[in-house]
């Protein structure tokens, strides 16, 4: 897996590391501390450090090992919040830090080198939450059911009808749903021109985990959900509404999908081609800022869920009385939990 340094090439590095600030400390410094407000991320050039977390009862618990080239941080460059973990260095550490403020500036820019960089934080976010769902899996519940077969075979889209109108008028409506919002009528009017449209019944898969995805799709009405895989077990992790994307990490990262999406109730997307979804999210215009930041949001949302079903998922082993279940769940995946949102 590339380090977020190793994502940037050099012009966007440059770009980057002119509104950085040089960090550099001893081995067994404080970088951040539990509760402080999260002002931005660091960038080891060289060095290594860890993020510790405190137990109920006072255990002390490693949740994430971070060496050069890699970045932590990374989600208080999308939204305010408070160090969840406190991060120290095990080895001297020279690198930068990033504020903020000075990265919402230079995103603004629209510049290509600027779009760059934010992909590579995107990037990140979308390795993390991909990393947290196969930690939740990894859980057997009384959720899971089996993947058949079937489950495992070819494009579910192969004959699906495609289509430029819709059964009713849905671009009415496009402005008040959450991805649409704050989009002037141009922006609507390019995406909806990009897009082709499906209309699904209940129970239609969308795509399958391990097929490349060739789309990204737009819920324009009813309900998706993502089912996670494990093995043989499959397990819901996640319902998408009208106005929110799916399949995007699979186009942004390059990567087979890594879940299920199937319709949960008779629904209606927008199918914009992988090239084409590209071509706009790599655009130097307000239409791609908008989308980058929509993404952004939408990986803490999902890095959020995960999280979520990781502390219910400990919370019923404490229920049933699990104290050595709990306890080694707790250090299996609970850490993770505040590995995801450190910074953030």
């Amino acid at each position: 897996m590339a380090s977020f340094l190793d994502r940037l090439d050099a012009e966007a590095r440059a770009l980057l590391l002119a509104v950085a600030r040089p960090v550099a400390c001893e081995q067994g410094a404080r970088l951040v501390r539990h509760g402080e407000a999260a002002r931005g991320a660091y960038v080891l050039r060289e060095g290594a450090a860890e993020a510790v977390v405190t137990l109920p009862g006072g255990e002390k618990l490693t949740v994430a090992r971070l060496e050069a080239g890699g970045v932590f941080g990374e989600m208080a460059l999308v939204e305010r919040g408070t160090c969840t973990a406190t991060v120290s260095a095990t080895a001297k550490i020279d690198g930068w830090f990033i504020e903020r403020d000075d990265f919402r500036s230079l995103v603004a820019q629209r510049v290509p080198a600027a779009l760059r960089v934010q992909h590579a934080v995107t990037l990140a976010l979308a390795e993390k939450v991909r990393q947290l769902n196969a930690r939740v899996l990894e859980v057997p519940t009384p959720e899971d059911k089996p993947v058949s077969a079937a489950d495992r075979g070819s494009d579910p889209l192969a004959g699906a009808k495609r289509s430029k109108q819709a059964s009713f008028d849905f671009k009415s409506f496009l402005p008040h749903l959450p991805l649409f919002e704050g989009l002037d009528r141009a922006d609507i009017d390019e995406l909806v021109a990009a897009s082709s449209l499906l209309e699904l019944p209940s129970g239609h898969a969308v795509f399958r985990a391990g097929h490349t995805g060739a789309a990204v799709f737009v819920v324009v009405r009813g309900a998706v959900e993502i089912h996670g895989r494990h093995e043989r077990r499959s397990r819901r992790i996640s319902v998408r509404g009208p106005g929110q994307l799916l399949g995007y990490m699979s186009a942004l990262e390059k990567r087979p999908h890594a879940a299920d999406a199937v319709v949960r109730e008779h629904a209606l997307l927008l199918e914009i081609p992988r090239a084409t979804f590209e071509k706009i999210y790599f655009a130097a215009t307000p239409l791609a800022s908008k989308l980058h930041r929509f993404i952004e949001k939408s990986l803490l949302m999902s890095l959020a869920e995960s999280n979520r079903h990781l502390a219910r998922l400990i919370s019923q082993a404490r229920l049933r009385g699990a104290d050595k279940e709990g306890n080694e769940l707790e250090k299996a995946v609970g850490g993770q939990i505040i590995a995801a949102a450190m910074d953030g």
